[in-house]
């Protein structure tokens, strides 16, 4: 199967949700570094106490690497270049369908903790009932470890925060929410788009010293041959090249002790959901919008244009009532798979033409797809110069050299190509990554699950060469899946007819 077959989930009969839902949506928090997943030494119990209750994707992928077009994708069950939802600064507008709207059509209470990285403001105006303030009682501090003008500076290496992180008082506001609700209220859905795990890399003492990192495992070593330029540029902008293994080893436990405290913060609301007997009436998906590097390739961040497993692999677990617990699928999903999901479990008619599958089945325990082809995209064309971060005119980025994006937009203005339009197809162990610049990449994920040797160019030479090689029988393969994956996704028809004879017209 090339794509998610086209869904339009119709229940007739009761129309009349009452079911709640909450999303707990922490930002840049990687699948692989959980341990529900798998990590060999990070704390995450509340994980896997809201694993025990549901089910875990162990191989969720997203379908950008960038959090706005990341969260409209998953909100529409749209890939991000349906709508042009490819940057950080274009959100759902009030004429798109998405989660919100549904579920406000259907009554809901929709509270939002966090940051906007979705919604228009005209469609937060007409969708959200409360989006929550904070007043913290200390701010957190934002101090790098390394002073202006120095390697490291611009590394994201922060020190520890002193006073609580604001996503502490959203998660608060949350359970007070939670706390107020009674049966019989409107239902509600609350949004927990958090903050950490994304950088500056930072977090209480406590969390930050709570990993050593003679314990982590090995990183991912910087590459040479065969990466995209990108890697070599990102280095030499951030000074990146500059620094010792230990700086991103550091990077690297700071990461884990700021998921590890995540998981503390999802503890306090399932501790409310306890107290509350929430369990048989709300529905809960715990989830990320895309990945970080966090010192491996000798990396920081994310880029937009960056498909690699350490970007698109995120958490997913969902507990529904009436589905089954503790279970595991191992079978790729894609995270857009998020919007059709919900509106199944919530029994609310989609009426827009969307490309998630719904997951109820695996929640129920049905095997997954072991043949399924999941897709995802990034960058920008230099025929849209709008949407590269660091623009003169505009960015919510600052443009001058104290920023700590301003390496990344200057590298974005100065190397259009390094950031260029990018996809890919991820299937059956393989990996194809085609640009528009020709940087392009192929893994055999069986083998290379780090994505270290890249096939792309010895497959290339072997079309030609050797057609009947496997290796250039399997690029040839994925690159017709992309083909077909544009084909059938490249719009949407709408699903209401528009009458063909003229209306009168004096």
């Amino acid at each position: 199967r090339i794509i998610p077959a086209m869904a339009l989930w119709l229940k007739p009969g009761n129309n009349i949700p009452m079911m709640n839902l909450i999303y707990f949506n922490p930002d840049e928090m990687r699948g692989d570094a959980v341990s529900v997943n798998g990590h060999p030494l990070v704390k995450t119990p509340n994980l896997q106490r809201l694993a025990d209750r549901g089910t875990v994707f162990n191989q969720c992928h997203v379908q950008h690497t960038v959090c706005t077009p990341s969260r409209c994708s998953f909100m529409t069950g749209l890939y991000p270049h349906v709508h042009g939802h490819r940057t950080l600064w274009h959100s759902l507008r009030p004429h798109e369908p998405n989660t919100f709207m549904y579920l406000a059509d259907k009554g809901y209470q929709i509270h939002i903790f966090g940051k906007n990285d979705v919604l228009s403001k005209e469609s937060a105006q007409k969708w959200v009932t409360r989006v929550h303030p904070i007043i913290p009682d200390k701010d957190e501090t934002n101090h790098p470890v390394s002073p202006l003008g120095k390697p490291g500076y611009q590394s994201f290496l922060y020190e520890p925060v002193e006073g609580r992180p604001n996503d502490y008082y959203h998660v608060q506001n949350a359970v007070q929410v939670l706390n107020q609700w009674q049966k019989g209220d409107s239902p509600f859905f609350l949004f927990l788009p958090l903050g950490f795990p994304h950088c500056p890399y930072r977090v209480p003492q406590e969390y930050y010293d709570m990993y050593k990192i003679e314990d982590l495992p090995g990183l991912e070593k910087v590459r040479t041959e065969g990466a995209p330029l990108y890697h070599k540029l990102i280095r030499e902008y951030r000074e990146l090249d500059k620094l010792d293994e230990d700086h991103f080893k550091k990077i690297m436990a700071v990461y884990l002790g700021m998921i590890s405290y995540t998981d503390y913060l999802l503890g306090l609301l399932l501790d409310e959901m306890d107290t509350q007997d929430r369990w048989e009436d709300t529905a809960f998906f715990f989830f990320s919008d895309h990945g970080d590097w966090a010192g491996d390739y000798g990396l920081v961040e994310k880029w937009p244009s960056a498909l690699d497993d350490k970007l698109t692999h995120v958490p997913l677990i969902i507990s529904a009532p009436g589905m089954q617990k503790g279970l595991r699928v191992e079978e790729a999903v894609e995270l857009q798979d998020i919007f059709s999901t919900t509106m199944e479990i919530l029994n609310i008619p989609m009426t827009h033409t969307q490309f998630g599958f719904s997951l109820v089945p695996q929640l129920k325990g049905a095997a997954g797809d072991r043949e399924r082809a999941i897709f995802g995209e990034g960058g920008y064309a230099e025929h849209e110069p709008h949407c590269f971060e660091g623009k003169k005119s505009g960015d919510q980025v600052s443009w001058t050299s104290k920023h700590i994006y301003y390496p990344k937009c200057r590298q974005q203005q100065e190397y259009p190509k390094s950031v260029s339009r990018s996809v890919f197809v991820r299937q059956a162990g393989w990996k194809f990554i085609r640009r528009s610049s020709g940087d392009h990449e192929l893994y055999n994920l069986s083998e290379d699950g780090g994505e270290q040797n890249n096939l792309f160019t010895q497959a290339a030479d072997l079309i030609t060469s050797e057609p009947g090689n496997f290796l250039a029988l399997k690029l040839r393969e994925m690159e017709s899946r992309l083909i077909d994956h544009y084909l059938l996704t490249s719009d949407v028809t709408p699903l209401y007819e528009d009458p063909r004879d003229w209306p009168e017209i004096q």
